[in-house]
């Protein structure tokens, strides 16, 4: 890989351009969204995002995950992409749902590293040992659930979001991400996917820390919100 900003005519790893989050928040943890999007725009191919994929970029989201906490994803997510435990040990899971519809007996929930993010008046069948977050009434407040992610994971300084475009654009409309990080697939794809965030309509200006570059013409780019560092 390339670095291409800041201008680096060296060669980098994956472990020294991911080295470390971009900021740190106090009262929350920071919030860092992964995605993979292709050059239309679309997060997905045939429903999953591993058709957009390319070796670089699965191994960029593995350092990603490795920094994390807790990775909080939709339930639409956890079904398409057959999310299982953690590879890191002691990592947390967080499922987002307000309708309930998570599948609480497969192994990502009978290893005990997945848990629940709900609202406060949603029915979760099957859920004795499960461990859950409630925050909100009729959607999920996810700058409440953040906040309280000390109950499931005891002073969690990183988050990572693994999306989908739901769930992205509330935390975006929610103003708690904190840094994105993309990675643009050198693919026009068609149809209908989704884009990265789906939602309220916001503006919220990022910094751009980091781009980089790799054989295959995938870009690898870090954002940080304004101020926020």
């Amino acid at each position: 890989m390339r670095l291409l900003h800041p201008h680096q005519p060296d060669e980098v790893t994956i472990d020294e351009a991911y080295a470390a989050s971009l900021g740190e928040r106090s009262g929350r943890p920071w919030v860092s969204l992964s995605m993979v999007a292709s050059l239309d725009g679309s997060t997905v191919v045939a429903g999953r995002s591993g058709g957009l994929a390319n070796r670089n970029d699965a191994a960029v989201l593995g350092r990603l995950r490795s920094l994390a906490d807790v990775i909080v994803v939709g339930s639409g997510t956890v079904r398409a992409e057959g999310y299982g435990p953690p590879k890191k040990r002691g990592q947390r899971i967080g499922v987002v749902t307000a309708s309930g519809h998570v599948d609480l007996t497969t192994e990502l929930f009978t290893s005990g590293s997945g848990f629940v993010i709900t609202t406060e008046n949603t029915q979760l069948d099957g859920a004795d040992g499960i461990d859950i977050v409630r925050a909100g009434g009729e959607a999920v407040d996810l700058a409440a659930a953040l906040a309280a992610l000390d109950a499931v994971f005891p002073n969690a300084a990183i988050v990572q979001a693994e999306g989908g475009s739901t769930l992205n654009g509330s935390l975006l409309a929610a103003d708690v991400i904190d840094e994105i990080n993309v990675t643009t697939a050198p693919l026009a794809v068609g149809g209908r996917g989704p884009r990265l965030t789906t939602g309220t309509d916001v503006e919220h200006r990022y910094e751009l820390r980091q781009l980089l570059l790799d054989d295959d013409g995938y870009t690898f780019a870090r954002w940080c919100r304004s101020g926020r560092d």
